[in-house]
């Protein structure tokens, strides 16, 4: 008698693979029309903004990007250790945690920005310092304090989200935006060319979109059935400073490694103005970054998705599910990056002549199109990374790798290739290529070599003793089982 081989008990089943599909799908597309809606609150304030003129359209432009840089990437990045504490608590069945952890991360990210909101109320003189126009600098300052609301609406809204979107709650979302985002138009229109107001008018309405939003999911929150087991209103047990240390202790990770990869573009913008041909180059670039930044809406979504599932199954005590989860949202976001990217190319004149009407920026930007679209490509599959690595709670090693790829690889490679080897913009853009590169080698050596069943218990230990835990290196030997 021929014995039967045994199946490997690590491949899965094509129903649990379908069924894996059909999760992430269900909560990765939505999730990125919300980041795309909240994206074009700015982007329809810059938009009423620009028919004003070229000054105020400068100083709005300006004072966005500096409330970016200094605000909202920061406190999106702490809102980030949600990821791992409230996913992992919803899968362990700990649902009262969630309201504290939520709770926990509002008192953060509100004291957080209170600071940061001197900081924008000095936002001329900081400017002016930084040696800018002072024209300019004086329209971005009386900007940026007006969108000082928005500040406070925004971290909070981003932990509501976090708080909702790792218990697989979406849609309500999803609704809650798109009002947000239709009232903002409405509001632009009357308070910027129906009142006095003009460019103030779009960070007021920006302000109270922000706000009202904030207060849709809020009321969503009180009454909805979906969170009657996670909200149970105000504890004093997210008070306590043992499990205040615990959050910091992912948030401060969870915001650089977000914040070290949006700044580096800011760098690379700023790297464009340097160049021997500084207005077209730094046309060129600004059209490709917009365009990224459209473009990482998708894999947003599908790393959104990722850490909910991993976080989810890991705080269950079901590592195979982990393991079949990030196995399917690697696929899914390489198919997407090839579907996308070859879209880039294909359309690649069209798309330039939606922007510009000159036709050497046309020419430049349809040419660094290629490259454009293979880091779009790249991104998506380090996004997917980065959210398995929320979801497991991995974001000081995630900081420590984004701190190596991008300044110590990335933008060296960017100055080297633009300036040294005068490829200009591409040059700049080449580096963020290898920035990316180095990323997706270091998360994925972690995350092939990851012990799922340690980490599951790891996820247990968080959950049940919300203390400080020590982060260890997420490796197993070889004999142990992989992904």
């Amino acid at each position: 008698m021929k014995k039967k081989k045994k199946k490997n008990s690590n491949i899965p089943t094509r129903e649990a693979v379908v069924e894996e599909v059909k999760r992430q799908l269900w909560l990765a597309l939505p999730l990125s029309f919300v980041a795309f809606l909240q994206y074009s609150l700015h982007t329809i304030s810059i938009m009423f903004v620009g028919h004003l003129g070229t000054l105020p359209l400068s100083g709005a432009s300006m004072a966005t990007s500096f409330a970016s840089v200094t605000g909202f990437t920061l406190l999106t990045g702490l809102a980030g250790a949600l990821d791992t504490f409230c996913g992992q608590s919803n899968g362990a069945g700990q649902y009262k945690m969630l309201g504290i952890h939520l709770q926990r991360s509002m008192l953060v990210v509100s004291l957080v920005s209170v600071l940061v909101s001197l900081i924008w109320f000095n936002t001329e003189p900081i400017l002016i310092v930084m040696r800018q126009d002072k024209a300019i600098a004086n329209q971005a300052g009386n900007y940026s304090r007006c969108l000082i609301p928005s500040l406070f609406a925004h971290g909070l809204l981003q932990c509501i989200m976090r708080f909702l979107h790792t218990q697989s709650i979406v849609f309500p979302m999803l609704i809650t935006s798109a009002l947000a985002a239709l009232l903002h138009i409405l509001l632009c229109w009357i308070l910027v060319f129906k009142t006095p107001l003009g460019t103030i008018g779009a960070a007021i309405s920006n302000s109270i979109c922000y706000s009202l939003n904030l207060l849709f999911i809020s009321l969503y929150l009180k009454y909805s059935c979906s969170c009657k087991h996670s909200w149970t209103g105000f504890s004093k047990n997210s008070l306590q400073l043992k499990g205040l240390f615990s959050f910091l202790k992912l948030a401060v990770p969870s915001a650089l490694m977000l914040c070290l990869k949006v700044w580096t573009f800011e760098l690379i913008v700023l790297l464009s103005g340097l160049l021997p041909n500084p207005a077209l180059e730094t046309s060129v670039l600004s059209i490709c970054l917009n365009t990224f930044t459209l473009a990482w809406m998708i894999p947003f979504g599908f790393s959104a998705a990722v850490s909910t599932r991993v976080s989810n199954e890991l705080g269950g005590g079901n590592p195979e599910a982990a393991r079949v989860a990030v196995g399917v949202v690697l696929w899914m976001v390489s198919i997407e990056g090839v579907l996308l990217g070859s879209s880039m190319i294909v359309l690649r004149k069209v798309w330039s002549r939606i922007y510009s009407n000159d036709k050497q920026v046309m020419r430049d930007v349809a040419g660094a199109t290629p490259i454009l679209a293979v880091s779009c490509f790249l991104d998506g599959i380090q996004s997917a990374l980065s959210g398995i690595a929320s979801g497991c709670g991995w974001q000081q090693i995630g900081a420590y790798i984004n701190l190596a790829s991008f300044y110590l690889a990335g933008v060296p490679c960017s100055v080297l290739l633009a300036f040294l080897a005068h490829m200009n913009a591409k040059g700049l853009w080449l580096g963020i290529i290898s920035a990316f590169l180095v990323q997706i080698t270091f998360y994925t050596i972690i995350t092939i070599r990851t012990n799922w069943e340690q980490q599951a218990r790891i996820a247990q230990t968080r959950v049940l003793q919300p203390g400080p835990q020590p982060e260890p290196i997420p490796m197993s030997p070889k004999t142990e089982s992989q992904v």
